[in-house]
């Protein structure tokens, strides 16, 4: 069990798997006002690294799940850099339908919701392990700009322009499955540029060490598109950001 190769490779160096950077996660978890104790839950926890700052930052205990072996090694990895092994775990698993053994007080998903079949079924899922009164945490895409046509949606890698909402409609649409939003920190463009940009670099260190590699072939066509595609779409028309639900 594990996420596709490239994903493995591209993202090998990063910390954070998302738009995110640790001033981000920082606010967040300020925002949130983190109490000693609380107990989090993150579903498709990449490389532990929210996990990981805020039990150094704010005394949390937690979870994290993530399919990827090398991200969950690098997890305890991270967790024993900071000193914090005592009070995070990593499991090497799918989180697609995982419930946690005791309810937890911060429930996530950040940038994951396939998980759960989109936003609607990773709330649900969310909700299965939340405390009454907890919140939930969704990190999510959502369009700066709506694509003229379907084939700029697709250059963002997006299936089509259906996949994703305006901000206005993404936050309305929580309302709709009846929770509030209590809080939101959005992703800047320097933080796209750090998530997008710094694979650029890893594909082009491993393809200089596995040169005779069978999958060298699509990472150098990877490297050779990219940099445009992202600088011609996803950067000017994807947004992403991580919103706080509680139930009403």
């Amino acid at each position: 069990m594990d996420i596709p190769r490239i994903f493995n490779i591209t993202e090998s160096a990063h910390r954070i798997h998302n738009p995110f950077t640790a001033d981000k996660f920082a606010t967040l978890g300020a925002a949130l006002r983190l109490e000693p104790e609380t107990r989090v839950l993150d579903l498709g926890s990449g490389s532990g690294e929210m996990l990981c700052t805020w039990a150094c930052d704010y005394g949390i205990s937690g979870t994290g799940i993530d399919m990827s072996q090398l991200f969950t090694e690098q997890s305890k990895l991270r967790a024993e850099e900071l000193g914090v092994a005592d009070q995070v775990e990593f499991i090497h698993d799918d989180a697609a339908g995982y419930v946690a053994d005791q309810k937890v007080g911060v429930a996530a998903c950040i940038g994951a919701t396939w998980i759960g079949g989109g936003v609607a079924g990773t709330i649900e899922l969310l909700a299965k392990s939340l405390l009454p009164g907890g919140i939930i945490l969704i990190g999510e895409p959502y369009w700066l700009r709506l694509p003229p046509t379907e084939d700029v949606a697709k250059g963002c890698l997006a299936g089509s322009v259906s996949d994703f909402l305006m901000l206005p409609e993404l936050i309305a649409s929580f309302g709709n499955l009846d929770y509030d939003v209590v809080e939101m920190v959005l992703a800047n463009q320097d933080g796209w540029d750090r998530y997008e940009a710094a694979k650029w670099l890893t594909m082009r260190r491993w393809l200089e060490a596995n040169p005779d590699d069978d999958f060298a072939k699509d990472v150098r066509a990877q490297l050779t598109l990219e940099p445009k595609r992202y600088a011609t779409y996803t950067r000017e028309y994807l947004g992403w950001g991580v919103f706080a639900l509680m139930a009403r």
